[in-house]
């Protein structure tokens, strides 16, 4: 990896795990480092299933991608998007429309740094570091004001985000927020862990990566991930277990059906 150690800011410490670059790793993307690895498969080893989960989620991504360039939208905000490798949005987005515009959003310094490298001379893509608990510091950004028009239609995408959000920092709020900013005929896409499917291994997982740094992960029932949409409408099927959100073929359904209940996925319409 010394090759790489060129574009890592000096400031970050790469012998900590990074969420970020541990989902990277299990999606099959090539940047992590060995210490991210580690983790994965540490993960992978107490929830066999956690490969399949990110796959899962990345397939549910194409597939709201996909709907939302149906409906017309042209412009996208991916909120803690990680590294965008392997199937991201940009490139589904500009493979069904070419105009379309994508701004991605993570508070990882490096995954930043490797999202800059991966877009980098595509002047309708942009980057920037924030934190999603700040959604002033976003929505009032230079690269989202400079790709974003909000008098038209934005696909807003928190994909396996709204679960590192703990009850105390108040997600109801905060998506609120985000909800109001955006136009009418905007689209909302969410995943995010079952409560329903937690058991003592995730939770041990999870935790090793707050102890990491990486955030505990809150466990919500389908009642309270639902209400993140507020008045949005959701469209059909509405908030499903993942696997069950407009499936297109088997490469969107695991074999295992604890793998397709791991997570709610939904999307809504803002009236």
């Amino acid at each position: 990896m010394s090759d790489v150690q060129n574009w890592v800011p000096q400031s970050v410490d790469v012998s900590v795990p990074s969420a970020a670059r541990v989902y990277d790793y299990l999606l099959g993307g090539a940047h992590n480092f060995a210490v991210d690895r580690l983790m994965g498969d540490k993960a992978e080893e107490m929830m066999p299933n956690s490969r399949s989960a990110a796959r899962l989620n990345r397939a549910f991504l194409r597939r709201a991608v996909r709907y939302m360039t149906d409906q017309g939208v042209r412009q996208f905000l991916d909120i803690g998007s990680g590294i965008p490798t392997v199937a991201n949005v940009h490139e589904v987005a500009q493979d069904e429309a070419p105009s379309s515009r994508v701004v991605y959003v993570d508070r990882d310094p490096v995954a930043v740094a490797h999202g800059e490298l991966i877009v980098a001379g595509n002047d309708r893509v942009g980057v920037l570091q924030a934190d999603m608990r700040d959604p002033d510091s976003i929505l009032g950004s230079a690269e989202v004001k400079r790709l974003l028009d909000f008098d038209q239609p934005i696909g807003l995408l928190m994909l396996f985000m709204v679960h590192w959000v703990p009850d105390d920092a108040d997600p109801q709020s905060l998506l609120k927020r985000y909800r109001e900013a955006l136009p009418s005929g905007s689209f909302l896409a969410i995943s995010h862990m079952a409560g329903d499917h937690v058991n003592e291994d995730a939770r041990s997982v999870t935790d090793r990566m707050a102890k990491s740094g990486g955030g505990a992960v809150a466990y919500r029932d389908r009642a309270e991930i639902e209400s993140f949409f507020g008045d949005f409408e959701l469209v059909e099927p509405g908030l499903v277990k993942f696997a069950e959100w407009r499936p297109t073929g088997p490469g969107d359904i695991s074999d295992d059906p604890a793998v397709n209940r791991i997570a709610f996925a939904g999307v809504g319409r803002k009236p």
